[in-house]
């Protein structure tokens, strides 16, 4: 089976739907362990397993001022839960997770967008 690339379709934040830029490249991770090798002094090793939250990178989506979107996204950043999030690729996969927007929140009037980094809690799972 071949690999499918391409643009991000949508992102849904506490049930609110965005289209995301086409050419908004989301890095994405699932979350779980990464790994480390610590040697000992008598040559073994040892494995250091460190849990990792998930995270989406660079997330920009669409953002309409009549519909109040920035004002939405503020809130679940003010927020202090974690919301459900879905990621939806261009092959129809789909990612859900509880995640929050981290770092800063930032709006560009001339291109229509917000763009954002989110971190969450647990796993995102394919649905």
């Amino acid at each position: 089976m071949t690999a499918i690339g391409g643009s991000v379709e949508s992102v849904t934040l506490a049930g609110r739907e965005f289209p995301v830029t086409a050419d908004a490249d989301i890095g994405r991770k699932i979350g779980g362990f990464e790994n480390e090798s610590q040697p000992n002094g008598d040559g073994s090793a040892r494995l250091i397993k460190n849990r990792v939250t998930p995270k989406l990178g660079s997330v920009v989506v669409e953002c309409d001022d009549a519909r109040g979107d920035l004002e939405f996204l503020q809130d679940l950043a003010d927020g202090t839960e974690f919301f459900s999030t879905a990621i939806t690729y261009a092959d129809g996969g789909v990612w859900q997770g509880d995640m929050q927007i981290t770092g800063e929140l930032q709006h560009s009037n001339s291109a229509g967008t917000a763009s954002f980094d989110m971190d969450g809690r647990g796993k995102l799972t394919r649905q």
